[in-house]
Parts: C-alpha cells; structure tokens; sequence
C-alpha cells in the first residue's frame, strides 16, 4: 500500500479523535474534529458495532497515520520490534519516535511530520557534520541535530520559539548551537501517542 494522499482531516474525523497530521490547523479552531467531530461519510449511513478484528486494524491504521509510514515500513518496524528484548508493543513506540522527522516535530522545529520529511529532503539539517537527507534514519542516545550552516534562515523563527516551548524529557536543546541531542532513548510512558500498542501487536500476529 502506497502512502495516503487524499485528506488527512477526514483521517481524524474516522478514528475520532486528534491525530495532528495538518501542524498548525491541528491546534486552531478550523481542526475537523473540532467543527465535524463524526466520521466522513453519508449520516444516515448504519452504525455498526466494531468487531474485534476491526478494533485491532483502526488501531494499526492509526499508528501509520500518526507517523506517515507505508504498510511495508509498518511490517518492517514491527518485524524489528518483535525481535528485541522486552515488550513488543512499547518497543515498536520507540522505534518509531527514534525516526529523525520524528525528532524534528517532537523538537518543535517542525510544525507536523510532513513538514519536518521536507525540511530533511532539502539538507536543512546535520548529525555529527554530516549532512541528512532521509527521515526514516533512527537516531540513538548522543546524538546531535544540528542546524547547517547557511541554513538556519529556514528555521529561524522555530528556534527563536523553542526557549519558550516545553521539549520531551528525552531532548535538549542547545541555543548556541542549534542543534538538538538526544539524552535517552524515549520510554513508554514519556511516549504521548493515542494508540492502544497491544491491539497492534495483536493484529500482526493473528
């Protein structure tokens, strides 16, 4: 399955609840939930009761969602979750919020993942002097993002809001440098995702 394309809103509006695949819009009063807060679709249309089998897919599907990631990425994940040691479900949590557009959007440099997946793809940022070009990468306990030189004109506005806005407990920011490091690997309960992660790793293993 290829990458969704049609309205992000009506994504939200079908698992009722806020995903904050639109940045900005997500907090703001034109937010779908908050005007048409009832799946798409016609309203007279029967309501049927979920069945377990449904209740595992929406919470897989919403988990992608929240990402941005492809059916092949999702098995891929959960293929490298299922092997680590510990709980399957709050390791795939932490793959995922390992990715760097992650990162960015956590770091509030990045108003959605969308935007921080564009940011990348044009060089914007470095880890360790190294240019990075692919959001997918995982990043591990040390690391530093940086801002590259010549750069920071695309950011500027992001960085000058970050002393203001509250990081997770697992990054730092530094001014002087612009860049980001990562203090820990995140753990489940310093994760703020809307998912149920069990009914995932139960979906994959029927």
């Amino acid at each position: 399955m290829g990458r969704y394309l049609l309205a992000s809103c009506k994504i939200c509006r079908r698992n009722r609840e806020k995903l904050f695949l639109k940045g900005a819009r997500c907090h703001s009063a034109k937010c779908a939930i908050e005007k048409r807060n009832f799946p798409p679709g016609p309203k007279t249309a029967i309501v049927r009761k979920m069945s377990e089998y449904g209740r595992r897919l929406r919470e897989k599907q919403k988990l992608r969602f929240f990402y941005g990631v492809s059916e092949i990425q999702m098995r891929n994940y959960f293929a490298r979750a299922l092997a680590q040691k510990g709980m399957t479900g709050h390791n795939l949590l932490t793959l995922f919020e390992r990715r760097l557009d992650n990162l960015l959007y956590r770091s509030h440099l990045a108003s959605s993942r969308k935007e921080a997946r564009q940011l990348l793809r044009h060089g914007h940022f470095a880890i360790a002097g190294s240019t990075v070009d692919i959001p997918s990468i995982l990043v591990s306990e040390g690391d530093v993002i940086a801002v590259r030189e010549g750069h920071i004109s695309f950011v500027k506005e992001k960085l000058k809001q970050l002393k203001e806005k509250a990081l997770p407990t697992w990054l730092a920011f530094d001014e002087e440098a612009s860049s980001i490091r990562v203090l820990h690997i995140p753990k489940r309960e310093e994760i703020d995702v809307p998912v149920l992660e069990q009914l995932i790793v139960e979906f994959y293993s029927m």
